[in-house]
């Protein structure tokens, strides 16, 4: 039996997706906050960007959901976090949806892929990713969803995956090194955020595609 606890023969009927990371299925998620505590403070935006597998194992980004987030009943919202993301969570124009509703849209996508990559459930992908988790995680919460499709605790992390691989643990930065170009003006929104740590991740799983390949050779 292998890790994911179904036989050989049953992995290989699986779609490449699914036997890559043991049925999991990696969806890149960036949130914008009004602090840092996931308990007290606003959600005001979340993006997630799905993750797709080419013929060859290669990892490529796929679509992008975003949403802007009304801030819950009492939630903080730090004057300092503002500044850096640049959002006003009550501009008249903002289309805000409530945090239930924003979470649904997006769990709606990500249950499809899901299913669509003969995966079990969804692992988060982030840059220092138990931050978005935990925003994630709490929203849920107090939303009352019980369908959440992304695994609870378990994730992968690009700061951890870029400083293996880049030596850089800093977004920017290992964009940088990388060889992608960095918009420290777009920086901060949750789209482009995600976009750019999906990249990232896509750009560092291919580069230990030879080393997954030749451990799966000598099984």
């Amino acid at each position: 039996m292998d890790t994911a606890g179904v036989s050989t023969t049953e992995s290989d009927e699986l779609l490449p997706m699914a036997q890559r990371f043991r049925g999991f299925l990696p969806v890149v998620v960036d949130v914008e906050t009004g602090g840092f505590n996931c308990q007290t403070d606003a959600l005001l935006e979340i993006a997630a960007v799905l993750v797709e597998i080419q013929e060859d194992g290669r990892m490529l980004r796929g679509e992008t959901f975003r949403y802007h987030v009304k801030p819950f009943e009492g939630a903080n919202i730090e004057a300092a976090s503002l500044e850096v993301n640049g959002i006003d969570p009550y501009h008249p124009l903002r289309p805000a949806l409530l945090e239930k509703d924003a979470l649904g849209r997006i769990f709606t996508e990500v249950r499809k892929a899901v299913r669509g990559n003969d995966c079990k459930r969804a692992i988060l992908v982030g840059h220092n990713s138990f931050f978005d988790l935990s925003f994630l995680n709490a929203a849920v919460l107090r939303a009352g969803i019980k369908r959440n499709p992304f695994h609870p605790f378990t994730s992968f992390d690009t700061a951890t995956l870029g400083g293996v691989v880049f030596g850089q643990t800093v977004l920017s930065r290992i964009a940088e090194a990388a060889g992608m170009e960095w918009d420290s003006q777009a920086a901060h929104s949750a789209a482009y955020d995600a976009e750019i740590t999906a990249d990232l991740f896509c750009l560092m799983v291919n580069h230990c595609q030879p080393v997954y390949e030749a451990l799966l050779a000598g099984r």
